[in-house]
């Protein structure tokens, strides 16, 4: 009902038509029922005569000029009846192009939610909350566990692990200490520390990837619609027509017949359905579409840019290898890890734990727990200590002499950029846990899929460092790969395939994806676990966070796009043909316009295809 109500002219103008044929059948009274199908010509086609010259005095000549010149010309020859029909499919399609096309515009909004909003400055020894906005260079600032970093700066007192991932796309969080660098809008993921305000929070970068969004939205070429580019010719053809149906005759009449008969209803009707259906059908398989624009251009798609981070992988940590330094088991390291690590919350923590517990069926709980933020755990076990954490906190505990044996092994896990979780087992280190994010099962299959449907290239874009990325890469199948973006550089990097390729793809889950994803021809949002503001800046949107459905909602858009296409070339042939022989005086505009109808119906059954599979 909201639907009909946001375009109440095609029913207002069913109901004239349909009350025009009650009174003059029904009640037989011919002049009553000419005058309700003239006022129903006139209040319903003039909004579309309006719109169509405002459009044709800004140069946009598009499907609805054919439209506009039947209905005026119906007007001029007083024949309503047919005039009104005109009208009637004319305002029929663009309100189900507008159902089909409407999408969501509050991406900036998402992210102004998002912002960090306060700050606690310190103050004459105490600490006064403040408006971000309030926030001067070289004002000291306390942050808490849980708390947004509020503008950028550097840490001088304390130390935490700061969660940048949605800022960076670095998978885990990492342990700031004294003199390294925060990022406005990451988290602070335990641990109190100062820093000082480097910059204002107008000009820190959680306010550049709001101000990427901005930009990129403003400055994305508007989309030509598919049945305005079949209007280029197909308008010309359809006045030359008319043109000679008047030479041949030297009668009005055929004029308005053979511009009934060309009435574009195949581009006004049958593409709008045919994208509502596929957008409809993308929806069944978990794609939402947020217009018809995204599913027509995805189509058209050559080069696709993956995110790593949250999209080709999982995001989140898992125990990729337990490495034994001194001959310990395996399986005893990590379940010694395990078992102090059961009192953390930290994210790493509990992937130690899910593993351990994937052939333990139970832990037994350690004494003396002690967390140490931004470092790591330490406890007892029977009458043995423990200590499961960074390099760091192994070396302040042990010194640097319990891992100077391994530098050697060490030394290539580092390179790799892999993060490391030492245990030691009183001044012993037992060994280490090799942590790292796990790539989606489907990734691979997904890239080869998206290569036979036709495009071109496949590039990873990612904030992670270039080793980690290169790894994720080779296993999905990827190429071509860039490393270590910043938000604006994975807008640049969005730029420059676009440049190479008219229609590129974007393919993100986190907030420093979604200027890319705005930036892109299409952008897809990891829907299920991703940020809002991901899912907001996106065109299409997947429920579940499973890749295949990327190659899904290509395939769909390919089939929607052949099927529009079908329809528009069987109704624009059948017209022609109507054409030809109206332009000979054999078809009044009256049965012209029953004519053009059943011509409708043809296309329209053939553009309902694009439902089903």
């Amino acid at each position: 009902m909201q639907h009909l109500l946001r375009s109440p002219l095609p029913l207002f103008v069913l109901f004239g038509l349909l009350l025009g044929i009650l009174v003059r059948f029904a009640f037989h009274q011919i002049e009553a029922s000419h005058w309700i199908w003239f006022a129903t010509l006139v209040s319903g086609g003039a909004p579309i005569v309006y719109k169509t010259t405002k459009g044709m005095l800004h140069g946009v000549f598009a499907a609805d000029v054919v439209a506009m010149l039947a209905i005026i010309t119906a007007l001029l020859l007083n024949q309503a009846f047919a005039g009104a029909i005109v009208v009637l499919m004319q305002s029929g399609g663009e309100a189900i192009e507008k159902y089909g096309l409407r999408r969501a515009t509050s991406s900036l909004s998402a992210l102004l939610q998002r912002a960090p909003r306060t700050a606690r400055r310190k103050k004459d020894g105490g600490m006064e909350e403040i408006d971000v906005k309030e926030v001067r260079i070289g004002d000291i600032l306390i942050v808490r566990s849980g708390d947004l970093i509020p503008v950028d700066g550097t840490i001088v007192n304390g130390s935490a692990e700061i969660d940048e991932s949605a800022i960076t796309g670095e998978p885990l969080p990492r342990n700031k200490n004294p003199h390294d660098k925060l990022l406005s809008g990451s988290v602070d993921v335990n641990g109190a520390i100062e820093m000082r305000a480097d910059r204002l929070s107008s000009e820190s970068q959680y306010a550049k990837i709001v101000a990427l969004v901005e930009s990129a939205q403003q400055q994305k070429a508007p989309i030509q619609r598919l049945a305005d580019r079949y209007a280029i010719f197909f308008t010309p053809l359809t006045l030359l027509m008319a043109a000679i149906g008047y030479l041949l005759t030297r009668d009005a009449t055929t004029v308005l017949s053979v511009l009934v008969v060309a009435t574009p209803c195949p581009l006004i009707l049958a593409t709008p359905l045919a994208i509502i259906c596929g957008i409809n059908r993308a929806a069944d398989a978990g794609i939402i579409v947020k217009g018809g624009a995204p599913i027509e251009q995805i189509a058209y798609t050559e080069a696709a840019l993956f995110d790593k981070t949250g999209t080709i992988t999982f995001g989140t940590p898992f125990v990729e290898e337990v490495v034994s330094l001194n001959g310990e088991p395996q399986n005893e390291i990590l379940a010694h890890a395990a078992m102090i690590d059961q009192f953390s919350s930290h994210s790493v923590a509990k992937a130690i734990v899910a593993k351990a517990l994937e052939t333990q069926k139970t832990l037994p709980l350690p004494k003396q727990f002690r967390e140490v933020p931004g470092r790591g755990v330490e406890g007892a076990i029977g009458e043995h200590t423990y200590l499961v954490g960074s390099r760091i906190f192994v070396e302040e505990k042990a010194g640097k002499e319990a891992l100077s044996p391994h530098a050697h092994i060490l030394q290539g896990y580092h390179e790799r950029g892999k993060l490391l979780i030492f245990v030691m087992k009183d001044t012993a280190c037992l060994g280490f846990l090799v942590i790292a994010d796990k790539i989606r099962p489907e990734a691979k299959e997904t890239m080869e899929r998206l290569r036979t449907l036709g495009l071109k290239e496949i590039i990873m874009v990612t904030g992670d460092s270039h080793s980690n990325a290169e790894i994720i890469a080779k296993e999905a199948g990827i190429a071509t790969l860039e490393a270590e973006l910043l938000p604006l550089e994975k807008v640049a990097a969005v730029k420059k395939y676009a440049s190479q390729y008219p229609h590129v793809l974007m393919v993100g889950d986190g907030i420093n994806d979604a200027p890319a994803l705005a930036s892109a021809t299409v952008g897809i949002a990891m829907g299920a676990y991703g940020t809002a503001i991901s899912a907001e800046a996106a065109d299409i949107v997947l429920l579940v966070d499973d890749l295949s459905k990327i190659a899904d909602a290509v395939a769909i858009g390919k089939r929607m796009l052949r099927i529009a296409k079908q329809s528009i070339l069987i109704g624009i042939g059948l017209s022609f043909v109507l054409m030809v022989i109206a332009a000979f005086g054999h078809v009044i505009p009256a049965i012209g316009a029953m004519l053009q109808e059943i011509i409708d119906v043809a296309v329209i059954l053939n553009a309902l295809r694009a439902r089903h599979k």
